[in-house]
């Protein structure tokens, strides 16, 4: 089982990709409660170049919590992770973790379904772009 799904995208910048990732996520329910540049990161804590990176802490509300009433410590791994990176070739790809593949060291039945309705949304996000 991969632990993430993605989809590669053509003709678009960075910019656009970012912000279409973003409406695709708030269509499926999805707020951005973290944005972490890696490229800017990296350049200035360890002067390394990269392509465009970015690290979207996506969260739906009520899904998360549902995750907490499950599992109050599952905050460990939430929110869920979305990139959107730069190939050197240009196209972008965006990927999102699998909440089912993380969550499966986590023995708790009524977890795991709420992960596949995360999935779900997640993944209809990611092939909506």
């Amino acid at each position: 089982m991969s632990y993430y799904f993605s989809k590669t995208l053509r003709d678009i910048s960075f910019e656009n990709a970012i912000e279409q990732t973003t409406a695709a996520l708030k269509n499926e329910g999805f707020g951005i409660l973290t944005e972490i540049d890696i490229k800017s990161t990296m350049k200035q804590k360890l002067d390394k170049e990269y392509n465009n990176y970015k690290i979207l802490g996506a969260c739906n509300p009520s899904f998360a919590h549902k995750a907490l009433q499950a599992e109050n410590k599952i905050g460990t791994m939430l929110p869920c992770n979305v990139i959107v990176r730069e190939n050197d070739d240009r196209s972008i790809e965006v990927a999102a973790v699998d909440p089912v593949a993380s969550m499966m060291g986590v023995a708790n039945e009524n977890l795991a379904q709420i992960a596949g309705e995360v999935r779900n949304k997640l993944k209809n996000a990611v092939e909506s772009l």
